[in-house]
């Protein structure tokens, strides 16, 4: 609740963080990095816990998810974190949200072959929606 974040790629700050996600090209749990973007990263919910299903390779929303999501669910609900209720929500939201945004972070398309429709309204699409334009000359991401 006290954290401070920083949005940067500069690696003597990020070194400097206690938990660095989406940058630093590191996957390291133990030391609270959670970043996929290295190529041997190849991680999915099943790799990582094989009680679950799930083969999408992970983004680091979903490394997030995956190391935190029951601690956090069971906080909220006051549940125990291996209880019947954590475990059937932290399973649905995984498969009904977090999963769509794995994949459209690593470019996995929702079908083989040509698509039935267009996903216009994605989790993905809304949040680029919030960054400025590629042409945009004020290209500061913390103007609201």
């Amino acid at each position: 609740q006290d954290a401070e974040i920083v949005r940067t790629r500069d690696p003597e700050l990020l070194a400097r963080c206690d938990v660095v996600v989406d940058v630093g090209g590191e996957y390291d749990p133990g030391r609270h990095r959670y970043d996929h973007h290295q190529r041997s990263f190849t991680e999915s919910m099943r790799s990582l816990r094989p009680d679950k299903p799930w083969s999408t390779k992970l983004s680091s929303a979903g490394l997030v998810y995956c190391h935190f999501g029951s601690q956090i669910l069971a906080g909220l609900l006051g549940q125990p974190e291996d209880g019947p209720v954590v475990t059937a929500l932290y399973d649905k939201l995984y498969e009904n949200f977090v999963e769509e945004v794995d994949a459209m972070d690593n470019g996995i398309a929702p079908a083989a072959g040509e698509p039935r429709y267009a996903l216009s309204t994605t989790l993905s699409a809304r949040v680029a929606h919030l960054n400025p334009r590629w042409n945009d000359p004020d290209q500061d991401t913390e103007v609201g």
